[in-house]
C-alpha cells in the first residue's frame, strides 16, 4: 500500500515539474514578445479611438468582480457539498457520488475552453449574458430534481457556468489594455479567494440548516448576472483589434 501511494506521489511530482518547466517557458516567451502588445495599444489609441473614463473602468471591474463572486461561490458549493447532497438524499454510494462530481467537474473543463471559443465568436458580453443569468433555471430546478435530472443538469450547469471566466477575464484584460498581468492576478486571485471563502460560509451555512438548503440559497446566485446589463459594449474595438491581427 505504501509503494502504490509513494509511486502516486511520485507521478504528481513529475507532472508538477513538466508543468513548472512549460510555465517558466511561457514567461519568458511572454517577456520577449511584450513589446508588440504595448505597441498595438499605442497605435490603437493614435487612431483616435476614444478612451474610457477611469470611472467607467472601475465600475466595469467591480461588475466582473460581482459575477465571479456568484460563479465561483456557487462552484464552492458544488465542489464540496455535491457528493454529502447526493448521498444525503439520493442514498447514492460513496463511489457512484464522486463520479457525479467528477462529470460536473469535466464539463467544467470543457465549458471553460468552449467559452473562450464562443467568447471570441459572438462577443464576450454575450457569452458573459448567457453562462452567468443564462444558467439560472437549472440551477433553480436542481435541489427539486431527482436522481437522474440531478446529473444531467450538474452537467449541464458546469458547461454553461464555466464558459463565463475565460470572457470574463478577457474582457476584463480589454478594459485595461496592457495590463495583462495585474489583471490575470487579481481575478486569479479573487477566484481562489472566493472560493476559499465560500467553502467555509457554506459549510457553517450546513451546520446550522441543511445541506440542501444550501443547494436552495446558491441557486439563486446566478441572478447577480443581471449586473451585466452595467458593463460597457467593447463589441467594436474587440472586432478592430481582431482586423489588426489578421
Amino acid at each position: 500500500m505504501f509503494d502504490i501511494a509513494f509511486s502516486e506521489i511520485v507521478v504528481i511530482a513529475v507532472v508538477a515539474l513538466v508543468a513548472i518547466i512549460v510555465l517558466w517557458n511561457v514567461g519568458h516567451w511572454y517577456k520577449r514578445n511584450l513589446f508588440r502588445l504595448k505597441v498595438g495599444t499605442h497605435s490603437r489609441h493614435r487612431e483616435g479611438q476614444p478612451a474610457m473614463s477611469r470611472k467607467r473602468v472601475v465600475w466595469a471591474l467591480a461588475v466582473l468582480i460581482a459575477l465571479m463572486f456568484s460563479k465561483f461561490i456557487y462552484l464552492s458549493s458544488m465542489t464540496n457539498y455535491f457528493t454529502f447532497y447526493l448521498i444525503g438524499k439520493f442514498h447514492l454510494s460513496v463511489p457512484a457520488a464522486q463520479m457525479h462530481l467528477f462529470l460536473f467537474l469535466f464539463s467544467v473543463a470543457a465549458g471553460t475552453i468552449i467559452g473562450g471559443h464562443l467568447g471570441d465568436r459572438f462577443g464576450r458580453k454575450y457569452v458573459i449574458w448567457g453562462s452567468i443569468l443564462g444558467v439560472a433555471p437549472f440551477t433553480l430546478l436542481l435541489p427539486y430534481a431527482n436522481a437522474f435530472w440531478t446529473g444531467a443538469l450538474t452537467v449541464v450547469i458546469g458547461l454553461i457556468l464555466a464558459s463565463a471566466f475565460s470572457a470574463i477575464l478577457v474582457y476584463a484584460q480589454e478594459l485595461v489594455p496592457g495590463r495583462v498581468g495585474m489583471i490575470s492576478g487579481l481575478f486569479f486571485g479573487f477566484a481562489f479567494g472566493m472560493a476559499g471563502i465560500g467553502s467555509a460560509v457554506l459549510g457553517r451555512l450546513a451546520d446550522q440548516t441543511s445541506i440542501s438548503f444550501v443547494f436552495q440559497v446558491c441557486s439563486f446566485l446566478p441572478f447577480i448576472g443581471l449586473l451585466t446589463a452595467f458593463l460597457p459594449n467593447l463589441g467594436k474595438q474587440a472586432r478592430g483589434v481582431r482586423q489588426e491581427d489578421r
